[in-house]
């Protein structure tokens, strides 16, 4: 048994490299960020090329940082960012820049297919938005030269991120994807899983230009661009991987990732939930023959609201600072920020609502507007989390919790108070990489079982409740009366 498993985790802003041992433990890390484009308000792109460049430089660093070789790895995982669309040629050159998950360019397209709604819906447990990749791909083949007669001959590949390196680590040889990654896309059919031909036609997208679908343990490709014969035998979109990272392998357990958006995923087993009220059915993964599905809800904009505070109002310097600022902040002077750059997620799905600040005063400062930025966040999983509840009919327990903004302690407390739940953080920072790790690892022996994966899982830091309830409830009211208002005026206009 080799000593290692490298996992492969592309993001939205960089890209990580990071080596685990056979105890679950990080053994060294690398890191690139990576510059996003915005052409126009609302507009999300990226280089996709410097997606692959920045991947190849991060496994260079790792190995070094490491003092390992490729002889010392037992197998690859790849988890990515999901929905974000590339098209390229079968040499493996892009054909534009890959339109990100965020980007709501295009919105128009989705709206010409309003009708449709309930039967994509249907089909993909997601709902009509430009969130996810069809409308992306459309958008793309409209926009490159002789892109629709292109891609009918099959000189125009469609791909997630995890396609993209797959097809590049493997030279050209692969072109696949895993389950939860197609899930994601508009075109895949969760209740049989294949790529649905009414959701093509709907779309107008040729379906030889989709990869083959595959489990999300298994054997994808060799790493042939290393001139090594390393596997790649585990794929994940990032939330999926987070879930399993988090190791909520049981119906009914959940997590939380604070990233740039917030994600949270429910573990429902082999049972399709459909939501009312906003919620999306996606598959988790599959391992062998077993399809897991999850019920999942969105917060568009998360720690990105902390990065306001840093990049355009500039009342920051570094996201770090925000935790003491909030402790500095006055109790009295209560601000509710609704923080919808992009709509509203979960369970609005609102594309046209924008951000608002409630409750200013003549003593509001800096302080009262950091403090209700991380608020905001808390705010908005915890209206996601009271609708998986909802939904399934049984209260959650404990909620593990991860991503970047979870390190803010302000946040996990004023979460934990909200849900008057437990927060569970694990020992690894680094769950998402580390789910993929666990799926590589399954499929090559390098890990036993489940059961194993479960031994091996500890925790840094739990939280528990502090706010007493009318607190909470006074709270709690505030909040929804700051996202009716914000609801008001964009109807109002």
């Amino acid at each position: 048994m080799k000593k290692y498993i490298l996992s492969i985790d592309q993001g939205t802003t960089s890209s990580r490299a990071i080596l685990f041992n056979k105890s679950a433990h990080m053994v060294a890390i690398a890191q690139k960020e990576i510059p996003l484009i915005y052409p126009k308000a609302g507009y999300v792109e990226v280089d996709a090329l410097k997606i692959w460049l920045s991947v190849i430089d991060v496994i260079n660093e790792l190995l070094v940082k490491s003092n390992s070789t490729f002889d010392d790895i037992d197998c690859i995982g790849i988890t990515n960012q999901r929905e974000t669309t590339v098209l390229f040629d079968k040499s493996g050159m892009p054909l534009s820049n890959a339109i990100v998950w965020q980007s709501r360019q295009s919105l128009e397209i989705c709206e010409e297919r309003r009708d449709k709604e309930q039967l994509i819906y249907e089909k993909t447990g997601l709902r009509l938005n430009p969130y996810f990749s069809a409308s992306k791909i459309r958008y793309l083949l409209d926009h490159i030269e002789n892109g629709q007669a292109r891609a009918k001959k099959g000189e125009i590949l469609f791909g997630t991120i995890d396609t993209w390196l797959i097809y590049k680590l493997s030279n050209g040889e692969s072109f696949v994807t895993d389950v939860s990654n197609a899930s994601r896309t508009l075109l895949y059919n969760i209740h049989n899983n294949e790529w649905d031909d009414e959701l093509l036609k709907l779309f107008n997208i040729p379906k030889i230009m989709l990869p083959r679908v595959q489990a999300s343990s298994g054997y994808f490709a060799k790493a042939k661009f290393f001139r090594v014969n390393t596997p790649i035998t585990g794929v994940a979109g990032d939330q999926q991987a987070s879930l399993f990272g988090h190791a909520c392998f049981k119906k009914g357990e959940y997590k939380n990732t604070y990233g740039t958006g917030c994600f949270m995923l429910l573990n429902t087993g082999n049972e399709i939930v459909n939501s009312k009220n906003g919620l999306l059915s996606t598959v988790a993964w599959k391992i062998g023959d077993e399809v897991t599905y999850a019920l999942e809800g969105s917060v568009f904009v998360g720690g990105a609201a902390v990065s306001w505070l840093r990049d355009q109002l500039k009342i920051i310097k570094t996201p770090d600072e925000t935790e003491s600022k909030a402790n500095l902040a006055r109790n009295d002077n209560e601000l509710y920020f609704v923080p919808a750059f992009v709509g509203l997620g979960t369970p609005y799905w609102d594309d046209d609502v924008r951000g608002a600040i409630f409750g200013l005063t003549r003593d509001s400062s800096q302080l009262e507007i950091i403090k209700a930025t991380l608020e905001s966040i808390a705010y908005q999983c915890y209206e996601v989390i009271k609708t998986m509840e909802d939904e399934i009919n049984f209260e959650l327990g404990d909620l593990k919790v991860d991503g970047g903004a979870s390190k803010n302690n302000y946040i996990l407390q004023f979460q934990s108070d909200l849900l008057n739940a437990t927060l569970k953080k694990p020992s690894c920072v680094e769950v998402t990489a580390l789910g993929v790790a666990y799926l590589a690892g399954l499929a090559t022996g390098y890990f036993k079982n489940l059961d194993e994966i479960l031994k091996l899982h500890s925790y840094e830091k739990i939280i528990t409740p502090k706010m007493d309830e009318a607190t909470r409830i006074h709270k709690i009211k505030g909040w929804k009366s700051a996202i009716k208002a914000a609801i008001s005026f964009k109807e109002g206009k």
